[in-house]
């Protein structure tokens, strides 16, 4: 693999998460790829076969799946503003669920506010350790 990254220009990197140099929204998608129960286990036929699975998987990815930062929405719906209304019926539907039946939700249901800002790394506050101080004897 990495000879054939070589041979094609593309430059490898061995970081880790948080802290990738690489593109986060392709591997994101990578990474939803991967856990696809479609994804080929063998090779394609040829490359016509190869784009159209790809187109395929790009029409899924956007007009089915439903991302989970962005409210369990697809991103067609996010873009064309559809997102608002989708997210306030959920919110009514679970609430008038809670309602009726109250003893069936333990604890805070999911929360469908529209998500202003997604991010894939989000910056994570740094913990600051207690500085420990010797005592001499």
């Amino acid at each position: 693999m990495l000879a054939t990254m070589q041979r094609l220009g593309v430059a490898h990197t061995r970081s880790r998460p948080a802290v990738s140099n690489d593109n986060p929204y392709i591997e994101s998608a990578f990474r939803t790829l991967k856990y696809r129960p479609q994804l080929p286990v063998k090779p394609f036929e040829n490359l016509l076969a190869a784009r159209r699975w790809v187109t395929d998987l790009v029409h899924w990815y956007n007009h089915e799946h439903r991302h989970s930062a962005i409210g369990f929405v697809t991103p067609t719906q996010r873009h064309a503003g559809l997102d608002r209304a989708l997210l306030e019926q959920r919110a009514l539907v679970y609430e008038l669920a809670r309602q009726e039946n109250p003893q069936r939700w333990s604890r805070q249901a999911r929360q469908w506010a529209h998500v202003d800002a997604v991010h894939l790394n989000p910056d994570t506050p740094q913990i600051k350790e207690p500085q420990h101080t010797q005592k001499s004897a």
